[in-house]
């Protein structure tokens, strides 16, 4: 029997989701790759960070679009068109962000701050790293229901740290660097338009990609829609934390109903607006706000400072200029500050990716008629094998923390390409005509995943040209 559409909720009572997926791309994009990228080439470049997130808040509210109208995650509706479509997510997903690149920039940083060199005969950043993974399996093993967890510690850390950044950014920037960045965001570099000679394609898809969330991480607010209430979502089902969940009990995971009458059309469209705000100021511009001051940061202390390396010595620069600046201790503040980012992005990350796969291997076993599966149980599996396998990784393999946050971003950028053209052939598939996208947006989404396909088979073209012998 089909629901009413819920009472939109006000504004105040929406802000939530959008600082999560915000907070994921935090520590990858924002911190690490386009800082690392205007240490080398300056502010020219800038147009890519503000069309990425553009391109990613018009890619979220598609995906916002679908959960609030179904009450389901994009994985449930994607699972009834393409049958392939759980078992792509989890593999891309575990691929892509099961490489430890992030914690091991936030150890790396963190063993800078102490002068720690190495632990046990091994890089101090990778044991701390390690230390890193298990303190976040922990924390969101703990909550009564991890979102309501993941909120209140991405909100708290948001709203401490992009202030932050902005008044050290206003204090060091001198006139010129306004200049810069001014040209930059339409493409105007030192010496170059919108792509300077010498620009590893790879890293600027990569750093493209992570303008934002990135990679699979995006389709993840559905589940965070659906988890928060909004729309049909206020039928759905929550995910406990690993010590409050029960025993295997029945699911559902597809949404529910409405009727098409001019009330519930009414509401949705109410809903539609207040949501599309709240991911304009969350995402788009606090996200805006704070990838442009920190590359401001990278541009006033690392660009045309010498051979900084082919790590994220910019980072540790970024500090000992801030410090030399103003006092030595808003340097070490700035370096702490920088450590809490990347540690919170790495917990949103893990969280999100164990809800995409957890969702997906439900939707398969729902497939084999299977009416019991604990969904809580699921999320666990994947999280801490995820963190076993970065454990792996630190062991086992020589790591430098940027090339692997550089890797992960490629195999995400050609993830983004794959579930952007899912995302809208279902969406115009499976919605009312009544409430699918305009025009002007379908025309924003096909240049989009035309971008993304562009760059990604560049790329893959590349990188596969390397392998081949001369």
């Amino acid at each position: 029997m089909p629901k009413e559409f819920p009472e939109p909720l006000p504004l105040a009572k929406l802000l939530g989701p959008s600082f999560i997926i915000l907070a994921l791309g935090l520590g990858s994009g924002e911190i690490i790759l386009w800082p690392s990228l205007v240490s080398k080439f300056g502010l020219g470049i800038a147009w890519g960070a503000f069309l990425g997130l553009t391109f990613q808040f018009f890619m979220n509210m598609e995906i916002e679009r679908y959960a609030l109208i179904k009450g389901e995650s994009v994985f449930v509706g994607l699972a009834k068109l393409f049958r392939w479509a759980p078992y792509w997510f989890i593999l891309s997903t575990f691929v892509a962000w099961a490489i430890p690149g992030i914690i091991a920039s936030s150890a790396k940083v963190f063993a800078h701050i102490f002068g720690i060199t190495n632990i046990f005969g091994l890089q101090s950043f990778k044991i701390i790293g390690i230390g890193f993974l298990i303190l976040i399996g922990l924390i969101l093993s703990s909550g009564t229901t991890v979102y309501g967890l993941v909120e209140r510690i991405t909100k708290f850390i948001l709203l401490i740290g992009s202030p932050f950044i902005l008044i050290l950014a206003v204090i060091l920037t001198k006139p010129e660097g306004w200049l810069a960045l001014g040209k930059g965001i339409v493409g105007i570099g030192d010496g170059f338009i919108f792509l300077p000679a010498g620009i590893v394609i790879g890293q600027f898809l990569g750093a493209f990609a992570y303008a934002g969330a990135g990679g699979n991480l995006n389709l993840t607010q559905s589940i965070y829609v659906k988890e928060k209430g909004y729309g049909m979502g206020a039928y759905s089902q929550r995910i406990s934390g690993l010590f409050k969940a029960k025993k295997d009990e029945k699911i559902k995971l597809s949404g529910e109903d409405f009727e098409l009458n001019e009330i519930n059309i009414s509401r949705f469209n109410v809903w539609w607006k207040r949501v599309n705000q709240e991911h304009l100021i969350v995402f788009w511009g606090i996200g805006l706000i704070t990838i442009l001051f920190l590359m401001l940061l990278s541009y006033n202390a690392a660009y045309q400072k010498g051979d900084l390396g082919k790590d994220i010595e910019f980072v540790l620069n970024e500090g000992k200029v801030i410090g030399q600046t103003i006092f030595p201790f808003v340097g070490i503040m700035f370096l702490s500050a920088v450590v809490i980012m990347l540690f919170q992005t790495q917990l949103g990350v893990l969280d999100s990716t164990s809800r995409i796969m957890a969702e997906n291997l439900a939707v398969i076993k729902l497939k084999k008629a299977e009416e019991t599966i604990n969904l809580s149980r699921l999320y666990y599996l994947f999280l801490w094998s995820q963190i076993a396998v970065g454990i792996l990784i630190f062991l086992l393999f020589e790591t430098n923390p940027l090339q692997l946050v550089i890797i992960a971003a490629v195999l995400n950028a050609v993830a983004m390409f794959v579930h952007v053209g899912m995302v809208n052939w279902m969406n115009y598939k499976v919605l009312p005509k009544e409430l699918q996208p305009g025009a002007l947006r379908r025309l924003i989404m096909i240049g989009i995943f035309i971008f993304f396909g562009f760059f990604s088979i560049i790329t893959i073209w590349i990188e596969v040209g390397k392998l081949i012998p001369k």
